[in-house]
């Protein structure tokens, strides 16, 4: 391997495998299927390996296409950071963005990083509660900007991502086979508690509530102590949660929307590019358990 990886070329694989398909991935970089179709085949010339298995109806990475992801995905990163940081390098001011915390710990830290490296005199304050008081917030207008999840009665924002939501257990014991199930839900007005009450009710299996928590870090302790099952984003899974499915006798959970809201007034050059770039990172992020 003698020359430099193309940019362009690496974004194409990346989009390949966040879509998981030749066509999808075109429309999402603005090309047409056998032009994509060249591009790997340009960047499998380039790096002296095969990317993906034979069968390109179903596209499955070989060994060597797991390694250039991570270093693809890391370059383009630092390329659209690096393209930000000099496409708009006056930009300054305080913006305070609102969200839940569970977003705040699991999906932000990296976007706000990167954000801040690329613009450092855009001062960002968070805060962080829950959705139904983001909203009461913004209409207040104490917060610029609110990352939030969807509910009913809300005035439509800008839908970032759908996330799935699973049943979520400690690592051991049986607590999804109690009867009646045990449950640590958030209080009254949460989607992820009505959707997990809905599902139930649907199913007809028998619940009870053993735990009400106001924040997230409340649903992990209940959840991890074996007390309670709950509802959980994908994203939040950590390796010391054990998922349910229908194996376990509990059904499906639909998926929620993300969604990212302005104050209703207006809002400045800098909280206006904050809004994008969250806009942009969290929707190109792949969502776990979704294709």
């Amino acid at each position: 391997m003698n020359q430099d990886l193309d940019i362009s070329l690496l974004r194409t694989f990346v989009a390949i495998v966040d879509t998981g398909g030749l066509t999808s991935a075109g429309k999402k970089v603005g090309r047409t299927q056998p032009a994509i179709t060249h591009q790997i085949k340009r960047l499998e010339g380039l790096v002296g390996r095969t990317l993906f298995g034979e069968n390109r109806r179903q596209l499955v990475l070989t060994p060597d296409g797991e390694v250039l992801l991570e270093f693809a995905r890391s370059m383009l990163r630092l390329n659209d950071e690096a393209r930000g940081r000099f496409s708009m390098p006056g930009i300054a001011g305080h913006v305070t963005l609102g969200t839940p915390d569970l977003y705040a710990a699991y999906l932000l830290p990296e976007v706000l990083d990167n954000f801040s490296r690329a613009h450092p005199n855009v001062e960002i304050h968070l805060r962080c509660t829950r959705s139904v008081y983001l909203s009461a917030a913004l209409e207040r207008e104490e917060i610029d900007i609110a990352l939030m999840t969807n509910q009913p009665g809300f005035r439509r924002g800008e839908l970032i991502r759908h996330e799935p939501v699973v049943w979520a257990a400690s690592p051991s014991g049986t607590q999804e086979l109690r009867r009646p199930l045990p449950l640590a839900l958030l209080p009254q007005g949460s989607v992820y508690r009505q959707i997990a009450i809905d599902a139930l009710n649907t199913a007809d299996l028998p619940w009870t509530l053993r735990s009400i928590c106001d924040s997230f870090a409340g649903l992990q302790a209940a959840v991890l102590s074996g007390i309670a099952v709950s509802a959980f984003p994908r994203c939040t899974i950590t390796p010391n949660i054990r998922i349910l499915s229908k194996g376990d006798g509990l059904p499906e959970l639909p998926s929620i929307e993300m969604v990212l809201h302005r104050k209703e007034q207006g809002i400045s050059e800098a909280a206006e590019q904050l809004a994008r770039y969250i806009a942009r990172e969290l929707g190109n992020l792949p969502s776990s358990g979704e294709g």
